[in-house]
């Protein structure tokens, strides 16, 4: 028998349990041993619930109940999720997770008192929810040197800008709709500013790079400037926009971004939208490989998390290795990256914008007031400096 405690009982803990108990047959079968949920810590009661009889409030009942192996995190938040998943760790009781932010802060820390201790820190649903993404660039892909990770990394902001393409409704109606449908939350901040999907691609980029990105030392914008003016260019493009999280290894260092992107539809991500989140991953022998699927929710994100509990039940008593090293990986400038712009200015002069950036590519998209323009090839040092000599109403860097 391997029980499993599940901390937390909201969305993503309510569907532990659920696919733990839907599919025990097939997860039993798959893990080569009987898993059962003896566990709910929770600071509320829930009177009538089919699991209310598991239901405990204090974590310590759990940490000294030596019959439990593996915990299942589902509170969200650094604490007290630390403290209870690295007690947890220090006891050899395995731990599975859907907390990108307590991993994107403290993971190496995690993996190491894991590994010290026989016992497995895995967190598959912490980026894509139920998409395989982790567990593929730690074993698929291992034999392969990764030197690129871009990914549409946030289902809100995909639905936003999806939404604004195909309804031309503007930012502030769709952000409503969203929350209604509770797609984004109250607080929408942390999806929105970009915020959610750094801490993912930090994590992506130091599994696949090997060493620790900080995730505070990731640029990042959100869609908040995005308009439907942007769009209207975009349909004379035949383009369209992406939040992307991005990380590429160049010459012994890497950089790491998030930003909106004008996508064309030569790129893979072009399609991918409303609330899925696509990941692509390119190795130097195999090329490019895509992961597609919902990023969020909660039966595809508990799916994932109880994936991590039948591999730690497979691995009781030793830690599933991850290669994620401590040791900080240096980032390179952003701005030192060569791409093209897209780029809307208030004038309307079009020898007055060629003046500051040389042959451009004018799109009519049947505003008066403004002009929007594809420059040519340069890095974003030079963009500002080209760019100051006109009035940029905003800009948006193209993906190829």
């Amino acid at each position: 028998m391997v029980n499993v405690a599940v901390l937390g009982y909201g969305t993503v803990g309510s569907g532990i349990v659920e696919v733990i108990k839907e599919n025990q047959d097939m997860v039993n079968q798959k893990a080569a041993a009987e898993i059962d949920v003896k566990y709910i810590l929770d600071l509320r009661d829930f009177p009538g619930d089919k699991y209310e009889h598991l239901v405990v409030h204090d974590y310590e009942q759990i940490l000294s109940d030596d019959s439990v192996d593996i915990i299942c995190e589902a509170m969200g938040g650094v604490e007290p999720a630390y403290t209870f998943s690295k007690n947890a760790l220090l006891k050899g009781k395995s731990v599975c997770t859907s907390n990108k932010e307590l991993v994107a802060v403290h993971g190496p820390e995690l993996l190491e008192i894991a590994r010290q201790h026989n016992c497995s820190y895995l967190f598959e649903a912490s980026v894509g929810g139920g998409i395989p993404i982790i567990r593929p660039i730690n074993s698929s892909l291992t034999p392969e040197k990764i030197e690129a990770v871009t990914g549409i990394l946030n289902g809100t902001t995909n639905y936003i800008l999806t939404k604004m393409e195909k309804e031309g409704s503007d930012y502030e109606a769709v952000l409503k709709e969203a929350q209604e449908k509770g797609y984004a939350e109250r607080n929408p901040e942390a999806d929105i500013e970009g915020y959610d999907a750094c801490r993912k691609i930090a994590i992506l980029s130091s599994l696949a790079y090997g060493s620790t990105v900080n995730y505070e030392e990731v640029y990042t914008e959100g869609i908040t400037k995005i308009s439907t003016k942007d769009f209207k260019y975009m349909k004379e493009l035949g383009a369209t926009i992406k939040l992307l999280g991005m990380s590429k290894a160049e010459g012994g260092s890497c950089y790491a971004m998030v930003a909106p992107f004008v996508l064309f539809p030569s790129h893979p991500l072009y399609s991918v939208s409303d609330v899925f989140n696509g990941i692509l991953v390119r190795g130097n022998m195999l090329g490019d490989t895509m992961y597609y699927g919902r990023g969020a929710g909660k039966l595809p994100t508990a799916s994932a998390v109880v994936s991590d509990v039948i591999e730690c039940a497979r691995n009781i008593g030793r830690s599933v290795p991850c290669f994620w090293n401590p040791e900080k990986q240096a980032l390179s400038d952003a701005a030192d990256v060569k791409r093209r712009f897209f780029v809307r200015v208030s004038e309307t002069d079009k020898a007055k914008i060629e003046d500051a950036f040389g042959s451009v590519e004018v799109i009519d998209a049947g505003l008066t007031d403004e002009t929007g323009f594809i420059t040519e090839v340069m890095c974003e040092k030079e963009y500002k400096e080209k760019a100051a000599q006109l009035t940029v109403v905003s800009m948006l860097r193209i993906e190829e």
